[in-house]
């Protein structure tokens, strides 16, 4: 067996033990209490400042990085997964302003249109890492299925939530699984882009992002700002630095295979 498929079936079945594992736990509703943010102070007007306008950055850079794909040239990605990319990016924008409108007035109601952008932009994700590391036209087959199945545990979770029996779970793996894959696809297969610490700089950012989300309070009763203000930055921070990388990195293709083999695989 090739050990190109060896490494298929490895991210296969953690995958499918993954889903097996979250589907073994009873229900998780959502929790009443996650709409209590620490800081809930009103500037200029604004309610929940802090909480809403720290959306700004994802709007900022899906507008760069949306322009700089259609403009060309500046950018190093598969030209046959412009789609991907473009998807991505647009998902950023509307995840800002999802989250800012529901933060104006948190509640399951509003949650819904911050959480819709975010799945499919962790699918598109999923769908660009698959190309850049796997096979172009997998992740080009994949993509749709991907963000449909991101968008379904969202409208799953509100229709279990209007229903009085909320379910998480699905919505949970959407977030969590790309966290247990992708640093495994980094490190399995080659890469076909230079500079890939930029995706390892970007994973970190997102985690560092999730631990002051589940700090907000501390976080706030030691600066005097939530954490999940910070959360909204460092998530930001995260696809900025994905940007930065894709206008500093360069093809591999032009090395030789078993070069190329040895910079992909690093970790």
């Amino acid at each position: 067996m090739k050990s190109s498929a060896i490494k298929g079936y490895v991210i296969s079945v953690s995958s499918i033990l993954a889903v097996m594992l979250v589907f073994m736990l009873p229900s998780i509703p959502q929790d009443p209490g996650y709409h209590d943010f620490s800081d809930q102070r009103q500037i200029l007007g604004i309610v929940h400042f802090w909480n809403v306008v720290s959306n700004v950055p994802f709007v900022m850079i899906s507008v760069s990085a949306v322009i700089q794909l259609l403009q060309g040239g500046r950018l190093q990605y598969p030209q046959t997964m412009f789609s991907c990319y473009l998807i991505f990016f647009i998902a950023i924008g509307a995840v800002g302003i999802g989250s800012a409108y529901y933060h104006l007035q948190p509640a399951n109601d509003r949650l819904f249109w911050d959480r819709l952008p975010m799945t499919v932009g962790f699918m598109a994700f999923m769908s660009i890492i698959i190309g850049e590391f796997i096979a172009e036209k997998l992740a080009l087959r994949l993509m749709l299925p991907l963000i449909l199945m991101g968008a379904a545990s969202v409208i799953y979770w509100y229709f279990t939530e209007q229903t009085g029996q909320g379910d998480l779970r699905a919505y949970g793996l959407i977030q969590f699984l790309p966290m247990l894959i992708i640093p495994m696809i980094l490190c399995l297969f080659p890469a076909s882009y230079s500079h890939k610490r930029y995706l390892w700089m970007m994973l970190a950012a997102y985690l560092l992002a999730k631990l002051f989300e589940h700090w907000d309070g501390e976080i706030f009763s030691l600066i005097g700002l939530g954490g999940h203000a910070i959360k909204h930055v460092c998530a930001g921070l995260a696809v900025y630095l994905f940007l930065l990388g894709m206008k500093k990195r360069s093809r591999l293709v032009g090395l030789a295979r078993g070069v190329r083999r040895e910079i992909g695989r690093g970790c």
